[in-house]
């Protein structure tokens, strides 16, 4: 399948997991990984594209809405009308949307110096996030004070992408927005 396939199908999800007849499709619209669950859904009261949002964000909580809470540990999935994510646990997140309105991937694909880095988590999991970035962009100085940074074409290692529950989804993702002060180790291949 194309990219475009895959987003389009991955757009969709249906409440109780079933697909019968009488559930309600839930638009799926942002992914958020944290170190226990790859949690899909849509950020509620979303004003502006999602880094902006979590940038701008002064709760300790961000709601989630229509959830689906994939385990990173194992096979349980936990589907939800609303969950409370504190932002603090947040590793990175993806809207599951065209990016050609996105003025940071402009900015990315338009920028000659964007350099090549692997990043570490090291928490509970241990994840790998290797793509292209800005100069220094995963500097708290850098961007005025940003929490997060944005990362294309994102790869992602230290869980089974390939695997039969929705982890696939961080496979191929064309950007990733990156918490800065989750990631433990940087190599910088500039």
């Amino acid at each position: 399948r194309s990219r475009d396939e895959s987003r389009r199908s991955m757009s969709t999800e249906s409440k109780g997991g079933s697909g019968s007849a009488g559930t309600t499709p839930a638009m799926v619209e942002d992914l958020l990984l944290t170190d226990a669950f790859l949690i899909k859904g849509r950020v509620a009261g979303k004003y502006h594209r999602l880094k902006k949002v979590l940038e701008d964000f002064d709760r300790s909580f961000v709601t989630v809405e229509d959830a689906v809470m994939v385990s990173l540990r194992g096979n349980d999935v936990v589907r939800t009308p609303r969950v409370q994510i504190n932002v603090k646990e947040i590793i990175l997140a993806h809207e599951l949307v065209d990016m050609a309105g996105d003025d940071v991937q402009r900015h990315l694909a338009q920028d000659d110096k964007s350099v090549r880095i692997r990043a570490f988590y090291n928490g509970a999991i241990q994840i790998e996030i290797a793509g292209r970035v800005s100069p220094q962009a995963y500097e708290p100085a850098r961007g005025a004070g940003t929490k997060y940074f944005t990362m294309r074409d994102p790869v992602i290692r230290g869980l089974n992408l390939d695997g039969p529950n929705d982890l696939r989804l961080l496979k191929g993702l064309g950007y990733a927005i990156v918490q800065k002060n989750k990631l433990s180790y940087i190599y910088d291949f500039s």
